[in-house]
């Protein structure tokens, strides 16, 4: 998918909480739809810099839900959380507010027989701020009848951001989501890949695929679990990126055997076998 050439100006259409982070909705009257796994650089329009002073970079965020737009268009959800000023200015923004955006950038999961000839369900693993994308994949996995289970593991209450875009019209946890959470409020006291290893050891495991996407450790857990089980997976990987489009080699990463690989334009998301480990120094 070709985004439109250049930046483009968008208004905010909502600004609502969501479980300690923020669900920002802007109106995208020209770019085309994107697909799961897709991202979008950020930049707001005013109060974009150090006291007035030299200009943010603009932010890659991924999309978390997508609706078609009240004047045409489409409507674009991003879960975001304040780590840093950057986020801190778009996690303020404000209906009506302008926000310059790029996209969408990247590629995108693929269908399980895509993956792994064969596979016909899917297993989507989620951590944190990381489980936006994964909402969106629910979304067309469910359209497109795929089976698939979501896993989601959260620190605590107070970060569970993003669990409402996993829930049905009438507010409940969809029935194929399970959660586990490290303070034991809900679901399994522990992490989700404790969730996910029975699975993996279950005798049907390798007839689907595991879609991840979360902090650096839980995917690289995922991503040694899965080796270990024969089980394909994809993982949506996140680097630091001034461009978004391969110009600028900020998000270039080690690829097994040597070379290196751009997130932005070969990723973000790649398979399991094209990563050696998933490093916090880029994830």
């Amino acid at each position: 998918m070709n985004a439109p050439f250049g930046r483009r100006l968008c208004e905010v259409a909502a600004n609502r909480d969501s479980g300690g982070y923020r669900v920002v909705s802007l109106l995208d009257h020209e770019g085309p739809e994107p697909e799961p796994g897709q991202f979008y650089m950020l930049a707001a329009e005013a109060g974009w810099g150090a006291d007035g002073g030299r200009a943010f970079l603009p932010r890659a965020i991924s999309v978390a839900a997508t609706a078609p737009g009240a004047r045409g268009g489409v409507r674009l959800d991003f879960l975001l959380d304040a780590v840093g000023p950057g986020t801190e200015r778009l996690c303020g923004l404000g209906a009506g507010e302008g926000v310059w955006i790029t996209g969408p950038l990247g590629n995108s999961f693929a269908a399980p027989a895509e993956v792994s000839p064969g596979a016909a369900g899917a297993v989507l693993v989620g951590g944190g701020v990381g489980v936006a994308p994964l909402a969106l994949l629910r979304r067309r996995f469910g359209e497109r009848g795929v089976p698939h289970r979501v896993l989601l593991g959260f620190r605590d209450r107070r970060h569970t951001g993003g669990l409402d875009l996993f829930c049905g019209s009438s507010g409940a946890l969809c029935p194929e989501v399970r959660l586990a959470t490290e303070d034991g409020h809900t679901g399994l006291q522990g992490r989700v890949t404790d969730l996910l290893l029975p699975i993996l050891a279950g005798d049907d495991a390798r007839s689907g695929v595991v879609y991840a996407c979360g902090p650096p450790a839980m995917l690289e857990a995922v991503r040694a679990l899965c080796a270990e089980h024969g089980v394909a997976c994809e993982l949506a990987l996140e680097s630091p990126m001034a461009c978004g489009f391969g110009a600028c080699f900020g998000c270039a990463v080690p690829k097994p055997g040597g070379g290196f690989l751009r997130l932005c334009v070969d990723g973000p998301v790649l398979r399991g076998d094209q990563v050696e480990e998933v490093s916090h120094a880029y994830a």
